[in-house]
C-alpha cells in the first residue's frame, strides 16, 4: 500500500512502516461510530472515566485511520509538499500514540497518562488547517499557479472530509479531557464542551465584539449590531436557548461577521455618511430549526460567485504570509466559510448565503431543533438539568473511508457526496451505515 512521506530511522524503517500499514488496514476496516448529542449529554451527566477510555482507545484509531487512508490518496504534487508531509507526520504520530493504549488496563496511572496524551494530540493538530492551506499554496506555486479542474475537485472533496474528521476527533478529545482532566467543569452548567442552555444571543455578541475589534484595527471603523429574537411557540421564553457546543457556533458567527464587516466597510468607503449601516441579526426558533440570520448591506455577491465562497481554493482577500500563520487575520486563506459550514453540518445544520447584488447578503445558520434540543428545565436550587425527549437521531456527520473512496480522487467531474450541498441523500447514507455503535464498543471491551 501507499504510505505517507514520513521519515523513520534507517534501522527501524522497514518494521515500523510494515506495522503501521497493518494497523491502518485493520482500523480503517471499521466505520466510525457517530454519537448523538443525547449520547454526549447522557454520558456526561453520569461520566465514567473507564468507559470513556475503553471507547476512545478503539474509536480514535478508527477515525484517524479512516482519514489517513484518504491522505494517502492525494495527488503526488500535493502529498509531497513540505506542509502536507508535516500534517501527515502529525497523524502518524497521533495514531501511534493512541495505539499504545490498545490493550492497556484502565488503571489510575493509565487513565491520567491517557488524558495527558490526548492533550498532546489535540495541541499537535492545532495548526492542521493553516498548514494544509500552506500546502495547497506550495502545490500551486510548484505548478506555476495553475491547478486543473479535476485536481481542484479532488482537493475540495478531501479537505471537506479532513476538516470534518478533525472536528469530530477534537469533539471526542475535548469531551474526555474536560470531564476527566486536571480542571474539569465543576458546579457549572456545561457538560464537557456542551452547554445545555446555550444563550444564542450571548454567543452572537461575543463573536461580534471580537470581529469588530479586528475590523477597527484594520479599517478604524466598524458597523453596529442589532439583534432581534423570535419564537413560534408562545410558551417559549426569551432569550432563545438550546443544547449546543458554544465554540462551534462562535466559530461560524465570527467568520460570517468578519466577512460582513469587511464588505460593509469597503462598500461604503466612499459614502459621505459617517455612519455605516448596521449588521442585523435575527434569531428565530421554529419547530424544526433554530435560524440565526446575519444581514448586511455590504453590496452583495454576484450569483455566479456564491458557490465559489465555499471553495477552499477561492478567496477575495490577499493571502496571509507564512509569518501570519498563528495570527487571526480579518481575511486570508478563504477557509473560514467552508469550515464554518462543516461545523454547522456536523450536527445536521447548515449555512446558506442569500445575496442581493448591489445591496447586501443574508447568511443563515441553521441549527436543527428536532435533532439538537427539545425541552429542558434548569433547576437553579439543585444546580441540575432535566432533559426531555432529546432525539436519538442527532448523530455526528462523519466521513467514512471505503474501497470506492479512491474514485473521488480520480473523478474528472464533480461527484455527488455528503460534502456537496445538494447531496443530502449521500449525507444520510454515510452517517447511518455504521456497524458498531458507542454501547457496542463499551460492551465488547
Amino acid at each position: 500500500m501507499r504510505l505517507f512521506p514520513v521519515r523513520f530511522s534507517a534501522s527501524s524503517a522497514s518494521s515500523s512502516m510494515a506495522s503501521l500499514a497493518k494497523m491502518l488496514d485493520f482500523y480503517s476496516g471499521f466505520n466510525p461510530s457517530p454519537l448523538s448529542i443525547k449520547q454526549f449529554m447522557d454520558f456526561g451527566q453520569n461520566a465514567c472515566e473507564k468507559k470513556s477510555f475503553i471507547f476512545l482507545r478503539k474509536e480514535l484509531p478508527v477515525r484517524l485511520a479512516n482519514i489517513m487512508k484518504e491522505i494517502a490518496l492525494l495527488p503526488d504534487n500535493l502529498l509531497h509538499t513540505r506542509s502536507v508531509s508535516e500534517v501527515s507526520s502529525w497523524y502518524v504520530k497521533s495514531f501511534e500514540d493512541v495505539l499504545e493504549y490498545e490493550k492497556a488496563e484502565p488503571t489510575h496511572d493509565n487513565l491520567q497518562k491517557f488524558v495527558a496524551d490526548l492533550d498532546l494530540i489535540r495541541n499537535r493538530h492545532n495548526d492542521v488547517v493553516q498548514t494544509m492551506a500552506q500546502g495547497v499554496i506550495e502545490m500551486k506555486e510548484n505548478e506555476g499557479g495553475q491547478v486543473d479542474a479535476p485536481t481542484e475537485s479532488s482537493i475540495q472533496y478531501f479537505l471537506d472530509r479532513l476538516y470534518m474528521s478533525r472536528i469530530s476527533i477534537r469533539m471526542l478529545i475535548n469531551q474526555h479531557t474536560l470531564l476527566f482532566g486536571g480542571n474539569p467543569h465543576s458546579g457549572g452548567r456545561h457538560i464537557g464542551c456542551l452547554d445545555p442552555a446555550c444563550d444564542l444571543s450571548d454567543v452572537v455578541r461575543d463573536a461580534y465584539e471580537n470581529a469588530r475589534f479586528l475590523c477597527d484595527q484594520y479599517y478604524l471603523t466598524s458597523p453596529a449590531l442589532e439583534i432581534q429574537q423570535h419564537t413560534c411557540e408562545p410558551t417559549d421564553s426569551l432569550p432563545i436557548r438550546t443544547v449546543y457546543v458554544p465554540s462551534h457556533l462562535y466559530y461560524m458567527l465570527f467568520e460570517v461577521f468578519k466577512n460582513s464587516m469587511r464588505a460593509v466597510v469597503e462598500h461604503h468607503s466612499h459614502d459621505n455618511n459617517d455612519t455605516l449601516p448596521p449588521l442585523k441579526v435575527a434569531i428565530s426558533k421554529g419547530k424544526e430549526d433554530i435560524c440565526v440570520k446575519i444581514s448586511d448591506q455590504g453590496g452583495g455577491i454576484p450569483r455566479s460567485q456564491t458557490d465559489q465562497l465555499f471553495k477552499y481554493m477561492y478567496s477575495t482577500a490577499p493571502q496571509p504570509s507564512k509569518s501570519d500563520l498563528h495570527t487571526v487575520p480579518l481575511a486570508g486563506y478563504g477557509y473560514g466559510l467552508p469550515i464554518s459550514r462543516l461545523y454547522a453540518r456536523y450536527f445536521h445544520g447548515d449555512i446558506v448565503l442569500l445575496s442581493c447584488e448591489g445591496f447586501g447578503t443574508d447568511a443563515i445558520i441553521y441549527l436543527k431543533v428536532s435533532l439538537v434540543e427539545r425541552k429542558f428545565c434548569f433547576m437553579i436550587v439543585l444546580n441540575t438539568f432535566c432533559f426531555q425527549a432529546l432525539s436519538d437521531e442527532a448523530n455526528e456527520l462523519l466521513p467514512i473511508f471505503n474501497k470506492t473512496s479512491s474514485k473521488f480522487y480520480r473523478a474528472t467531474v464533480p461527484t455527488g457526496d455528503w460534502s456537496n450541498q445538494s447531496s443530502d441523500m449521500n449525507a444520510r447514507q454515510l452517517s447511518a451505515s455504521t456497524p458498531k455503535r458507542y454501547n457496542d464498543f463499551v460492551q465488547d471491551a
